[in-house]
């Protein structure tokens, strides 16, 4: 019998530790209580910002891959949602005195560039598929974080958060992160071949990493200015 658990639930039962150590960073737990520094808070929008013009870009290569008129319309509901999120940045951003210039010109860190060249390279030398599993970390995960600390919000009204939790935890992010999880198994049941398992398995585990990274980069970069 056909196995028909959504294939990103398949991923990230088979790359557990991974995705734990994503969406269960030490990075979300300060988040979630409200202690996290705002001076790291501040490192990680500044790369996250530069994070999402290559994100964006991926998306972009993924059109460029799709094999079918359907995939690319999918695709580009996506890349709305994603340049939506960098307007978040920009407000948050903008009270701690940093502008859109002032974004864009940061220099990026090796965090930044090793997890999202991983991704353009996982679309250039792969096909549609793999692109999707290396960006749906992204994407699901922070629907699935936004979710988890929505009742931090709720309970607190001066959470310092706020904003950016509700922004994750909202309807219209909640719905796209369903919608892109619905179109990669779509994708998967279309072109995924059984010998192909362990290699997206890989792509995926690596993603989640590399997010787990990110994080991390946050908080490092943040408390050399706390």
């Amino acid at each position: 019998m056909a196995d028909t658990t959504p294939f990103f639930d398949r991923l990230k039962a088979a790359a557990q530790t991974e995705w734990q150590s994503y969406v269960d960073h030490d990075f979300i737990r300060q988040m979630e209580a409200g202690t996290l520094p705002q001076a790291v808070f501040r490192q990680y929008l500044e790369q996250d910002y530069l994070f999402l013009i290559q994100y964006a870009r991926a998306y972009a290569l993924a059109i460029y891959k799709s094999p079918q008129l359907s995939d690319m319309h999918t695709i580009q509901a996506g890349l709305n949602t994603i340049l939506g999120e960098m307007h978040l940045h920009v407000r948050l951003c903008q009270r701690w005195g940093l502008s859109q210039a002032d974004l864009e010109a940061a220099p990026e860190h090796s965090a930044t560039i090793a997890y999202t060249r991983y991704v353009l390279d996982c679309g250039q030398r792969g096909d549609l598929l793999d692109l999707l599993i290396a960006l749906s970390p992204c994407l699901m995960g922070y629907a699935e974080i936004g979710l988890r600390l929505a009742p931090a919000v709720a309970a607190n009204p001066d959470h310092p958060y706020r904003e950016w939790i509700s922004e994750y935890a909202s309807a219209g992010f909640q719905e796209a992160a369903r919608h892109s999880a619905l179109h990669l198994h779509q994708l998967a049941e279309r072109v995924m071949a059984p010998a192909r398992w362990a290699d997206a398995v890989a792509i995926f585990a690596k993603a989640s990493r590399l997010e787990a990274d990110f994080w991390q980069m946050g908080l490092d970069l943040g408390q050399t200015r706390v």
